[in-house]
């Protein structure tokens, strides 16, 4: 016969083996499979042995929804977790310690990365909730997450994470974002500076108004009327923020200090900083640690989250929901610590800085 064109069979042509199989290939019983996979004491060790070897040579893959279903207290043993980039500092700490409270009970973390798109976020709810994930914890994008109601079954519970929300009901867990930012700009103030520039992520981001808040208060407090050409708002990546404050810098009148609210915002604002060779003479105060911000020369003075305990809370406030918590929604409030590195701790010196920009690089 002719060698055959065709494609490998695709998973849809693949004979699964089921429970059945696994329980004729043991020699046991199907209940006795169903204990062994998921993982009751109550089976004898050669049992349970010879269950995992033919579990093995049949790659038998067990049937999450079904398993749930079997279950006496009819969860999945799964969570979801919606944060808007896996790949941020910042998510991926949070992240991390969500999974470290959920394998501590044995279940598993369903992630994704949201983009700040709400069609992803409605797309992710409707996955995690088709795989009966037993909770859901979220960086909701928009403040009004209505449109999720028909994806999240009533009886799922819900937290909101870095983000408020409304439109479903969920306990939330925060940072003092405008306390944290208005300590940062008041400590730019005290080393005498008042042209101090404001870098902000998306104004749709509940955080990035309620830190431009923060500055705002910071120079009312001081008297210090803000300046519009100081403020740049909708800056979301190293490359955006790079070329704002490249181009903020060139103003005949440039600020002596520059609070950037966000990580990827800082680090870009150190790059054009380092371009113009000017590091070591603006100020910088940034909104949120990331990783070898102490090891720069000058190292970066932050207002730093704690994202871990953010995730711990977050982890731990679903999980009393899932156990049978009641009542009215919760807020839980994680502090912000100023970080006082260098890049902070100057004084302004405005005809060092006018010189500098004059002299071509």
């Amino acid at each position: 016969m002719p060698a055959s064109n065709a494609d490998p069979a695709s998973d849809e042509d693949i004979v699964r083996a089921t429970m059945k199989d696994v329980a004729r290939a043991a020699g046991v019983s199907i209940k006795t499979v169903s204990r062994v996979v998921n993982g009751e004491a109550s089976v004898a060790p050669d049992l349970a042995a010879r269950v995992r070897t033919a579990v093995a040579a049949l790659n038998y893959q067990p049937h999450l929804g079904a398993s749930a279903l079997r279950r006496g207290d009819g969860r999945s043993g799964t969570i979801g977790l919606l944060l808007e980039d896996v790949s941020n500092p910042f998510s991926a700490s949070l992240h991390r310690a969500v999974e470290d409270e959920a394998r501590a009970r044995g279940v598993q973390v369903l992630t994704g990365s949201l983009d700040e798109d709400p069609v992803r976020e409605r797309e992710l709810t409707r996955v995690f909730t088709a795989r009966r994930a037993d909770g859901l914890i979220i960086a909701p994008v928009s403040a009004d997450l209505g449109h999720l109601a028909g994806e999240v079954r009533n009886d799922t519970p819900v937290v909101f994470v870095d983000r408020p929300a409304s439109g479903i009901p969920g306990d939330t867990v925060l940072s003092t974002n405008t306390v944290g930012a208005t300590e940062a700009v008041r400590h730019l103030l005290s080393y005498g500076h008042r042209r101090i520039a404001y870098f902000g992520d998306y104004t749709k981001i509940s955080t990035a108004r309620h830190r431009c808040e923060g500055y705002l208060a910071a120079l009312a407090g001081a008297g210090v009327q803000p300046d519009p050409a100081l403020m740049i708002h909708d800056l979301h990546t190293e490359a955006a923020a790079e070329a704002a404050v490249m181009s903020v810098l060139a103003q005949p009148l440039p600020p002596t200090a520059l609070f950037t609210s966000q990580n990827l915002i800082t680090i870009g604002a150190v790059r054009a900083l380092r371009r113009l060779l000017l590091h070591e003479d603006v100020a910088l105060v940034g909104f949120d640690d990331f990783p070898l911000a102490d090891l720069l020369q000058p190292a970066v003075t932050v207002v730093a989250q704690d994202p871990a305990a953010m995730g711990q809370m977050a982890a731990r406030a679903l999980f009393a929901r899932i156990d049978g918590q009641a009542g009215a929604p919760r807020a839980h409030w994680i502090r912000t610590t100023l970080i006082r590195r260098g890049s902070g701790e100057r004084a302004p010196d405005e005809t060092l800085l006018h010189r500098k920009l004059s002299t071509p690089l």
